[in-house]
């Protein structure tokens, strides 16, 4: 089998694992109990804290663990924008954002949606037009989960805080793959998730900028500073903090590594004469491909593909029971006798320049019949 999907989820790292099974069979304890068997559990919860914060710039106490990107989207977004607050956001951004957007404006509140280029890139100037006095929050995500395009998040926040808005991003693509300083990035609030970087699946982390005017997401204990109650994960935390910790110190190497992959399926699709597209900007997470093929269709690639070993998406695979064309592709208006051939190979560091000349060949052999 040839895994290409990474941007939908990741292998757990080994160190992670072991980690985990520690934490599940030895020091099992509840880290919020006094007596003694619990420490161990209590100190793991604070050095994963520490462990994140290093690897994004943050500071430890700014760090809050979630069930994963999605709750931390929800979080941020629910409760980020006051009672009453307008909320702008992108036209690209994953379901986790879009739908807790579509729920506030259910409730009373105003959502604005930015349109993009046709590189899937939001413009500064188009946040400055719709920005009002009303405006309480905007999300932009770092990196699309479909097209790998990174946004220029940095110029984004400057225009938010000019105004005196929150900004948040979901860098649920991009943390553990390309450098994240929050405090490079001036964001407020940051979403991620483990198993985008060779974590665990069901945790992720919420960071919130010290003084950011934001309400508790689960109400319960005093866990996470009373604003995120429930026992906390122990083992799945600190696998995380493994996996994120890992994959920084290994970055720059994993990223030339992922960036002659891309060649080697870019650049061998051309020789071999094939009608496509690439989708997204020049600026993008490394090992990301959203491939566009003429008079195609991305369900029978993917199946094509499937029934030879090699695992791809057809888009975001949280929106895998949907064939149509995805609101990304529509937004960027990739032409439609393109748009409807569209796939997403998404290489990890784990893969080799023998499987991608493999899906090379695959894809030309499928295409060709």
């Amino acid at each position: 089998m040839i895994y290409a999907d990474n941007a939908a989820t990741t292998k757990l790292d080994k160190d992670a694992f072991n980690i985990m099974c520690r934490f599940l069979t030895e020091s099992f304890g509840n880290p919020s109990q006094p007596y003694t068997f619990s420490y161990n559990a209590k100190k793991a919860l604070e050095e994963a804290r520490e462990k994140i914060a290093c690897c994004i710039g943050a500071e430890p106490q700014e760090i809050y663990f979630t069930s994963g990107g999605t709750e931390s989207d929800n979080w941020a977004i629910k409760c980020g924008a006051g009672d009453s607050g307008e909320i702008v956001t992108s036209v690209i951004e994953h379901h986790a954002v879009l739908n807790s957007c579509r729920r506030m404006e259910r409730i009373g509140h105003s959502v604005k949606y930015l349109p993009v280029s046709d590189e899937g890139v939001v413009r500064k100037e188009d946040l400055e037009k719709l920005i009002t006095s009303e405006t309480r929050l905007i999300s932009v995500m770092l990196a699309n989960n479909e097209i790998g395009s990174i946004q220029p998040v940095k110029k984004l926040a400057q225009i938010a805080h000019k105004r005196g808005i929150l900004f948040h991003t979901d860098a649920v693509q991009a943390a553990g793959h390309i450098p994240v300083n929050v405090r490079e990035l001036d964001v407020d609030m940051l979403s991620a998730s483990a198993h985008k970087f060779n974590g665990p699946k069901g945790i992720g982390f919420l960071y919130i900028r010290k003084g950011t005017n934001i309400e508790p997401y689960l109400e319960g204990g005093d866990q996470e500073k009373g604003f995120r109650a429930g026992t906390e994960n122990v083992a799945a935390i600190a696998a995380m903090a493994c996996a994120l910790e890992k994959n920084c110190y290994t970055m720059a190497e994993n990223m030339d590594h992922l960036k002659k992959l891309e060649n080697i399926v870019v650049e061998g699709l051309k020789e071999k004469g094939i009608d496509f597209k690439r989708n997204g900007s020049n600026n993008r997470i490394p090992g990301n491909i959203s491939l566009s093929f003429a008079e195609a269709e991305g369900e029978m690639l993917l199946q094509r593909l499937d029934l030879k070993g090699i695992c791809v998406s057809t888009g975001s695979a949280c929106d895998g029971m949907n064939t149509q064309i995805s609101h990304v592709i529509k937004a960027i208006d990739v032409p439609e006798d393109y748009a409807e051939g569209t796939i997403r190979i998404s290489f990890g560091k784990e893969n080799t320049e023998e499987e991608a000349e493999s899906i090379v060949h695959a894809l030309t052999d499928v295409l060709g019949k």
